[in-house]
């Protein structure tokens, strides 16, 4: 064996344990047609084109888990509604067996590449279920999610907010999980719908075989009021308002509102991981979100583009405040060399 071939071999070993070559990664999300789903498998398409990474995605994910998962080094990347990582802060909700001194060690092994938009959580129905608006919900029958979880909770509170109603006593709640979303829709279960929403929704739009639908806005009134502010203020929600014409229906949808705005709480969530992953991976992988924010992440689905995918302001990413998240550094330096602001409380 020549010593020439034996350098090839070598060098050609070097060249594969470069820092970022082929790396082998792991990640978790949500279904396939979220937000959360789309952005985790347009990271891994955005890193394997830039070379960093192989990102093996795991889709239809309990994201409550996924989240534990990163915290605990069982997977490297995962799709987190802010929510849960303040939950799994003060060991509260699903986290609750953890308790607070545990919770709290694993939210601090986490932290962020980059945010996005989840959903705008809205009321739905059928036209022909004769639904007035939220002051029409009192004695209905409303599907208002999977049977646990941010979405459901989110829900419950966002009826309350608006008509003072409790599940049980002012109406009843349906839940079922998202796979079979679409079809409860469709089969009449529920007078009308308080779910997550992107614009245009996919869920609304395969529903809409089965009849023209009525989206209604959150009332300009209980938006701007203090039970509202509040509920904007929770870890991972922010206030949206967004044009009506902005939000992508066309023919079989109606937008309810008072002023051609729709109004509604935002989730608000990131992709992250560990907070021992190595800084030029980090940074690696975040340079390559950014670089591709519109060639590969905004062309993924009709409404990617309205998801806040590359935003940093803190009043759409709702970093800093209650959110015990930070930017990894490396991601703080993917960032900032590509000419955008990071906030120091951010970082």
């Amino acid at each position: 064996m020549s010593i020439k071939y034996l350098a090839g071999i070598a060098a050609a070993m070097l060249m594969a344990t470069g820092a970022h070559a082929q790396s082998i990664l792991t990640a978790e999300t949500a279904a396939p047609n979220t937000t959360p789903g789309i952005s985790i498998i347009a990271l891994s398409e955005a890193a394997k084109k830039a070379g960093v990474a192989d990102v093996q995605v795991s889709s239809g994910q309990t994201l409550t888990n996924s989240v534990q998962n990163v915290a605990e080094g069982k997977t490297d990347i995962a799709a987190a509604p802010f929510i849960l990582p303040f939950l799994l802060s003060k060991g509260l909700g699903p986290y609750a067996g953890l308790g607070a001194e545990e919770g709290a060690k694993l939210a601090a092994n986490l932290s962020v590449l980059y945010t996005y938009r989840i959903s705008v959580q809205g009321l739905f129905a059928y036209d022909s279920a004769n639904i007035s608006g939220w002051d029409g919900l009192e004695g209905k029958t409303i599907y208002n999610g999977p049977p646990r979880g941010a979405a459901l909770t989110n829900a419950r509170l966002l009826i309350k907010v608006n008509t003072g109603l409790e599940e049980g006593s002012g109406y009843e709640g349906v839940q079922v999980n998202w796979g079979q979303a679409v079809k409860t829709i469709q089969d009449g279960s529920a007078d009308a719908m308080v779910l997550p929403m992107s614009f245009p929704d996919p869920r609304v739009t395969a529903a809409l075989a089965s009849g023209a639908m009525t989206i209604f806005s959150v009332p300009k009134s209980v938006y701007d009021g203090e039970a509202f502010q509040k509920v904007g203020n929770l870890p991972g929600t922010v206030p949206v308002t967004m044009p009506i014409s902005d939000m992508g229906y066309g023919e079989g949808v109606t937008v309810v509102s008072e002023d051609d705005t729709f109004r509604g709480p935002g989730t608000v969530g990131a992709d992250i991981v560990n907070v021992d992953m190595d800084f030029d991976l980090a940074k690696a992988l975040t340079a390559a979100f950014i670089e591709n924010i519109e060639s590969i992440y905004h062309t993924k689905a009709p409404f990617m583009p309205g998801t806040w995918h590359g935003e940093t302001d803190i009043a759409l990413t709702d970093m800093c405040g209650n959110n015990p998240l930070k930017y990894h550094p490396g991601a703080v330096a993917a960032w900032e060399e590509a000419g955008y602001t990071i906030p120091d409380c951010a970082k």
